[in-house]
């Protein structure tokens, strides 16, 4: 059983990386990412194996998709007073980061599982999980991209809404979160308080539209 407390503590010195250099690289996601990855690679553990001593951790994502509440309740004042720029935004977003995932997809004649992964990768990892079992994508693989996706977007997207002029909490926060999701959100709290809570909503209004599209396309197929 060391898989699993080699994982926590394996976030937890990501945790402590990212207050000591600040560097969108120190990305608490990231560094355990690297850190487990190299361990089964050295030790030549199988996924399958990792995977049932990390059980307990997974078991714990449906409750996290449950979460994804509580953001949207606590800023339920400032979604009151910018509904409209926050709902458009946020679904805008997710709706353009899904449909440059479907072309990646198609453009680089990727095989169906990792088609349908990427359906769900503007989602937070959570999310697409429990999606999976409708997308008939691999959880693993589904999840794994979530989680590449959100890193790319932590990593990317605050310099270039820089460079690209977008200076505005709201603006920032809801462009980073509905892209990046959780990963996304963590890096926009760091600019500040509106900034993370503009991100907060932008992730919970990305996993609704995810979730409504798949919805969707899983009624229109079983017809």
């Amino acid at each position: 059983m060391i898989w699993l407390p080699l994982t926590l503590l394996a976030f937890v010195a990501g945790m402590l990386l990212q207050l000591r250099v600040r560097s969108p690289l120190a990305n608490p996601t990231l560094v355990a990412t690297l850190v487990v990855l190299a361990a089964l690679l050295l030790s030549r553990t199988a996924y399958p194996y990792y995977h049932a001593q990390v059980q307990p951790l997974t078991e714990l994502l449906a409750p996290a998709v449950v979460a994804l509440a509580v953001p949207l309740y606590q800023q339920r004042a400032l979604l009151a007073r910018q509904w409209q720029a926050l709902l458009v935004g946020g679904l805008l977003g997710t709706a353009v980061g899904m449909g440059t995932d479907s072309l990646l997809a198609r453009a680089l004649h990727l095989g169906h599982a990792a088609e349908r992964s990427l359906m769900t990768a503007t989602a937070t990892s959570p999310v697409t999980v429990q999606l999976a079992q409708f997308t008939g994508a691999p959880a693993e693989l589904a999840a794994t991209l979530a989680v590449l996706s959100g890193l790319i977007g932590a990593l990317i997207l605050p310099p270039l809404l820089t460079r690209l002029g977008v200076r505005h909490p709201l603006a920032r926060g809801i462009a980073i979160g509905s892209v990046a999701h959780g990963v996304g959100t963590a890096r926009a709290r760091e600019e500040g308080s509106v900034t993370g809570a503009a991100s907060s909503i932008g992730m919970g209004l990305g996993a609704v539209l995810v979730t409504l599209v798949v919805a969707l396309l899983t009624g229109l197929s079983a017809r």
